[in-house]
């Protein structure tokens, strides 16, 4: 990824969702675009504290300029798009964090839920034939992930692949597009999925080992900045493997 983007990038995950309480994995491309494993009422209140959290990053952020604009980009999975959603309407809707976006000078670029972009390569990594199987059967991918970004085990999407699309996204897509608006900067919220937003944070802050990436966990409704050097990530936290009965 280039060292300099133009647009400042935040990172969101999904709220939990009906597979997180079913202990199941959920990364079939038919699920895509489809209300299959939506949000609990618990991940619906997760995405609208989510906003909270924006905002204060936002207000962490020191290139934030009057007339900048807040944009939503997510996973056309439903856990993403209805956490960008409840998200989205919170800022909307809470007058104090109305309040403080406009006394940064920040405007959102979307006045309405249905408006939120939603983008193929920010679905959920696929993992093959471990779809839909318990959860604690990330344990058989993710040490792997740590020695071989570009394995396929079970027929898993790779670390390196996710990157490539990631890259896409950023470089080729939302940076074109979003540059051709002249002297307009956005601040973007790409809500997406664990791993995805995991393998993004560690690609773009040119970790030495992208494969590391579940050292850095998101919890559900988490936002964090996209940053830009390894130093600035976060002190990692190595997992056990998930066990039956997990929910993450």
């Amino acid at each position: 990824m280039p060292s300099s983007l133009r647009h400042d990038y935040y990172l969101l995950r999904h709220g939990q969702s009906t597979a997180n309480v079913a202990s199941i994995i959920s990364s079939a491309r038919r699920n895509a675009y489809s209300e299959r494993h939506g949000l609990t009422p618990v991940g619906y209140e997760q995405g609208a504290a989510a906003a909270t959290a924006l905002v204060e990053a936002l207000e962490r952020n020191g290139s934030v300029k009057k007339g900048d604009k807040v944009m939503f980009v997510a996973s056309p999975f439903a856990r993403a798009k209805q956490t960008a959603e409840a998200c989205l309407a919170e800022l909307l809707q809470n007058q104090e964090l109305q309040n403080r976006l406009e006394a940064l000078g920040l405007t959102l670029a979307q006045d309405n839920i249905e408006d939120i972009i939603l983008k193929d390569k920010l679905m959920e990594r696929y993992f093959g034939k471990l779809d839909n199987e318990a959860i604690y059967t990330y344990a058989y991918v993710w040490p792997v992930d740590k020695f071989n970004v570009t394995h396929t085990a079970f027929n898993v999407e790779s670390v390196a692949a996710v990157c490539t699309r990631i890259r896409e996204l950023i470089v080729d897509d939302l940076e074109q597009s979003l540059n051709d608006g002249g002297d307009q900067k956005y601040h973007v919220v790409l809500t997406s999925h664990a791993d995805v937003l995991q393998i993004t944070q560690l690609y773009a802050a040119g970790a030495e080992n992208v494969g590391a990436f579940s050292s850095y966990r998101f919890g559900n409704g988490e936002v964090r900045a996209m940053v830009r050097t390894p130093d600035s990530l976060p002190e990692p936290a190595p997992l056990e493997a998930p066990k039956r009965g997990t929910q993450t």
